[in-house]
């Protein structure tokens, strides 16, 4: 049924009344029945049905009625492509759990992957073919009280998109997997589960998300949109924009309500005409508690309730949780080019934070604990935003969530990357289905910080060489062109102005491409010569952008990880199952081109998977604390990857399993409010200090020069000042008139440097090491490293100790087990003992104890 949109004509009756009403919720107030129970799924073509699970995709039910083999293990992936051909359908039977009489009754399908034909009692209500939208259809003279039968027919994703890619006449860019950009580009579809350069080609059917059955009587609350209109210390004015759905013509009372005691919220008595109606009202909050970023403050939400109330039953109501605070992105010419910053209430912060990918090929076995894990993960490394990239999906509402609460910002993309999209209408109508359903979902969020079109499109259009490489007419390039504006710089920003008006944002990420070093100069950037264009991990100093948005260096997952999928036969770097997790076109031998730079190259696989996290961690690094001491010029770095969908060789700093790489400890260290950055070169010391507090700082640096055996030869002091928000530089020396005769040449590969900021209570601030060569050039004793490991009131602790400098100590459990370590990839200074806290994990201190194994740099054997 075709629903006319009104809006509302006859609006005040009474304007604000008695506040003595009864709001409580009751039989009459919609509710929500999940339907979970009773589903089966069979291949179209075939007759028997299996016991299935939703929300789900076919691939984890094939997998639970033992109908494949684990699609992660060993090169499974390539006997499992046949699935993404076949159709499949899905069914449950259902009984009612309320009477029929005098109840409106809807089915909300928060997900279907993704071109699906629903059917209720034989009728069909509904086909999908986009992924990233949620349906909601009233079914109420369709149902039964009991018996229902509900099926979902799922067409193979490859079938509907072959005769779209046989009527283009040409060929999309397909820089990512030479099968991928074939069908993904006609689909709205999570574009990664075609394949990337990081992840399998699954490309999966199913219910991915919840189904419910939703029971309400008369009218309920479609969206409610909180718009902050204002925000000072005294008092925050909102305005409400509540879109109602009637059954019938009648009056009704619509109320902003909140338990906080600052809050003054307004009710009307209306007339709802039958069909869509919109309701605004306003509201304000005296004296507003702020909304902050991690680690500059609270995440303080304000919890405001739309309510509607009909023939005096409350019928529906929403919650929304409300932060106050401002965030705006300054993207405008300067003096020196061009800047993209982010401002907080009022402050510009320097972004601190990381690219996150889903976290699975198959989307629904991402558990509430591995979100959680992810949120805990990145708030722990210090992290203030994370970007969802646009080759993924749009998040579920608990991720979101989550980053409310924690104070990660949201850099949010349009899912489109690293490819060209049609223009067409029907492709157009589904792009702005999508954009409506996802803006209007995320935008009452404190988190959310900005919208962008897509990921890198605009910039490989311009320098990636797609015209002469595909070979396309001038007339094809044209469209291409033209499809591009009318999506990205016409389709989208309207959306975004219309839906979300005041977010910023822009057509493509980023804005500058990395070939050149004055592209720097210009808004954000994705530097990708560090890997792809095999530059050493020293060019991070030299190539600094005005924001970060993308880059990263690849590793193995720890050994430990490497084992759950693979055999003994297939550990080596050129094997056919690492070769198989291992999707970059470049392979794993440039991780060994980049280790032969800087480390001695180990025989032994499991310590090249040791030495090959350690090289990602200290690559990184050095991008990490460039950018962040070259603040204010540069205010970004958002590194390439958190987490991994499968088990792989990738650029991610946690792997499949929620393991913390070497990268993630070394984010942790490089992202603390307070940083010392130190560049040892060409017999100079420079050291910078980096201050993320809203206040300055008081403080002493002692520089201690000190030997790997013999502990301490010098130690200097340098008083020092540093303003808030800021990067100040300290010493900028020679190393001969910094330590004098205690410095000498010939002492560079026996020596290194520890430097700590010092309080007033000799507390310390900030720690740091620099070297003075590279690892394979240093002279390190071996080490003799002490361990205990003790339950002290139901926490496990390991305490370590070494008889010299132990570079890069890496803590491991044997065998399948689950267990974190406080700190880990760490520098262990002689006769210090250091202090390691487990979580996450049920084993006991003597299990850990004879679990425990310990790698350091100094006891490889070559």
């Amino acid at each position: 049924m075709n629903i006319k949109t009104y809006y509302l004509s006859l609006v005040v009756f009474l304007g604000l009344f008695s506040c003595t009403e009864n709001w409580e919720r009751n039989t009459t107030t919609k509710q929500q029945y999940p339907i979970q129970e009773n589903w089966e799924f069979k291949q179209a073509s075939k007759s028997k049905w299996y016991k299935a699970t939703v929300p789900g995709v076919v691939h984890t039910d094939l997998l639970a009625n033992k109908l494949i083999e684990d699609p992660f293990y060993r090169q499974n992936e390539k006997d499992l492509q046949w699935i993404e051909e076949e159709d499949w359908v899905y069914k449950t039977k259902f009984d009612l759990p309320v009477n029929l009489d005098k109840q409106q009754f809807s089915l909300k399908f928060d997900g279907l992957d993704t071109y699906a034909d629903v059917t209720l009692n034989g009728e069909k209500i509904l086909s999908s073919d986009n992924m990233f939208v949620g349906y909601e259809k009233e079914v109420t003279r369709l149902l039964k009280q009991k018996g229902n039968i509900l099926e979902v027919y799922f067409h193979s994703p490859i079938k509907v998109t072959k005769p779209l890619r046989d009527q283009a006449g040409f060929e999309y860019p397909a820089d990512n997997d030479a099968r991928a950009e074939k069908f993904s580009i006609y689909s709205r579809k999570a574009p990664y589960s075609f394949g990337w350069d990081w992840g399998p080609r699954f490309v999966t059917s199913g219910i991915w998300r919840d189904i419910n059955l939703v029971i309400w009587n008369n009218a309920k609350i479609n969206d409610v949109h909180i718009v902050q209109q204002s925000l000072t210390d005294e008092k925050a004015t909102l305005s409400a924009s509540i879109e109602v759905y009637s059954e019938v013509d009648t009056e009704a009372k619509v109320r902003l309500s909140s338990e906080e005691t600052t809050f003054s919220g307004e009710a009307r008595s209306i007339q709802l005409s039958k069909g869509i109606n919109k309701v605004f009202l306003d509201a304000e909050v005296s004296n507003p508690e702020k909304w902050w970023p991690n680690g500059l403050g609270e995440q303080r939400r304000y919890n405001i309730t739309a309510q509607v109330m009909v023939e005096g039953q409350l019928v529906d109501e929403k919650l929304n949780k409300i932060g106050f605070r401002t965030v705006e992105l300054v993207n405008e010419p300067d003096s020196l080019g061009e800047s993209f910053y982010v401002k907080v209430n009022g402050e510009p912060v320097f972004m601190k934070g990381v690219n996150y990918i889903p976290q699975d090929s198959f989307l629904p076995s991402v558990t509430k604990d591995r979100y959680d894990w992810m949120i805990e993960s990145m708030t722990q490394a210090h992290m203030n935003m994370v970007r969802i990239w646009g080759g993924g999906i749009y998040e579920s509402d608990y991720f979101y969530d989550q980053c409310d609460e924690k104070g990660l910002l949201v850099w949010q993309d349009f899912m489109f990357a690293c490819t060209m999209y049609p223009g067409d209408k029907d492709f157009l109508r589904k792009v702005k289905e999508e954009a409506s359903y996802n803006i209007k979902r995320l935008r009452n969020r404190p988190s959310l910080a900005l919208w962008c079109g897509n990921n890198e499109v605009g910039v490989a259009w311009d320098n990636w060489g797609w015209q002469d490489s595909y070979k396309w007419s001038q007339d094809v390039q044209d469209k291409l062109q033209e499809d591009y504006k009318k999506l990205f710089d016409e389709l989208l920003p309207k959306m975004v102005n219309s839906l979300d008006k005041g977010r910023f944002y822009y057509p493509s990420s980023p804005i500058s491409n990395w070939g050149k070093i004055e592209d720097f100069s210009i808004g954000d950037n994705h530097f990708w010569g560090v890997w792809h264009g095999k530059y050493p991990f020293e060019s991070f100093k030299e190539y600094v952008p005005r924001f970060m948005s993308e880059y990263g260096f690849q590793s193995f997952p720890s050994f430990e990880s490497i084992k759950k999928f693979t055999v003994e036969e297939d550990w080596g770097l050129e094997t056919e199952v690492m070769n198989t997790h291992q999707k970059s076109y470049t392979g794993n031998g440039l991780i060994k081109v980049y280790m032969e730079r800087d480390f001695k190259v180990p025989e032994n696989f499991e310590d090249f998977v040791y030495v090959g996290q350690l090289l990602q961690a200290d690559g990184m690094r050095q991008g990490f604390e460039a950018h962040r001491s070259n603040m204010p010029y540069c205010m970004g770095t958002l590194y390439w990857q958190l987490d991994d969908c499968w088990p792989a060789a990738s650029w991610s700093s946690i792997d499949y399993y929620g393991e913390w790489k070497a990268l993630h400890y070394t984010v942790k260290r490089s992202f603390e409010p307070q940083i010392i950055v130190t560049d040892v070169e060409n017999d100079s010391l420079k050291v910078d200090f980096v201050n993320d507090h809203w206040k300055g700082d008081t403080s002493k640096l002692i520089v201690e020069l000190r030997d790997f055996k013999k502990g301490l030869i010098s130690s200097k002091s340098v008083d020092f000042s540093v303003k808030k928000n800021s990067s100040t530089e300290i010493v900028h020396q020679s190393l001969k008139d910094f330590f004098g005769k205690k410095f000498s040449s010939n002492d560079k590969k026996t020596h290194y440097l520890l430097l700590k900021s010092v309080g007033e209570n000799k507390e310390v601030k900030a720690l740091n090491y620099a070297f003075f060569v590279k690892p394979k050039n240093q002279q390190l004793p071996k080490a003799s490293i002490i361990s205990s490991v003790e339950d002290i009131n139901g926490e496990v602790t390991i305490k370590l100790s070494s008889d010299v400098f132990a570079e890069s100590v890496a803590l491991t459990l044997n065998g399948n087990v689950i267990a974190h370590f406080s700190d880990n990839y760490f520098h262990l200074d002689a006769g210090v003992e250091k202090v390691i806290k487990v979580s996450r994990t049920k084993l006991t201190a003597a299990d850990i104890k004879s679990q425990l194994q310990i790698k350091c740099l100094n006891n490889l054997e070559n």
